[in-house]
């Protein structure tokens, strides 16, 4: 059932957006504010508020934006042949790579960004203190405890 409503969705805001965007661009930026209140506005209120897609809370999505694509290219494949999609076929290679490429980045990000909350959560009653100060602290004070244990187990002797 997910499928399919996510499906009906997905369709309506492709067609929608094909349908409508171009006479709205006729008008130039202004057109294209406009076509982002009337047409993207109500469909993300369809799919995402009401959830009509069911995407998760945690999950990552770009659901709208494929669906649109999907359905200009099929749109003009139809209209124009298979011409139309041939010559599209860079246009989607380019976004593919630009996609993963900003897949990875994100990725990095999101590494980076936890790596800084667990140093946060990590050493909570040092404020303004850096990670390389901190780690910085953390060795010397292994090397202490390391030294006294050596100390400890000679005078044991």
């Amino acid at each position: 059932m997910k499928f399919f409503r996510s499906f009906i969705g997905y369709g309506i805001a492709g067609m929608i957006v094909m349908s409508v965007w171009s006479q709205l661009g006729a008008y130039g930026i202004f057109g294209g504010f406009l076509a982002a209140i009337i047409i993207i506005g109500p469909m993300w209120y369809m799919n995402h508020y009401i959830n009509l897609t069911g995407n998760e809370d945690d999950a990552a999505f770009v659901d709208m934006g494929l669906a649109i694509a999907v359905c200009g290219i099929m749109r003009d494949t139809f209209l124009q042949g298979g011409n139309a999609l041939v010559s599209s076929l860079p246009t989607i290679l380019l976004v593919s790579v630009g996609a993963v490429l900003g897949g990875i980045t994100a990725a990095y990000i999101e590494k980076d960004m936890a790596k800084k909350k667990e140093f946060i959560n990590e050493n909570s009653r040092e404020p303004g203190l850096r990670r390389t100060d901190f780690e910085k602290l953390k060795d010397a004070k292994e090397k202490i405890l390391r030294s006294k244990q050596i100390k400890v187990f000679q005078k044991k002797r």
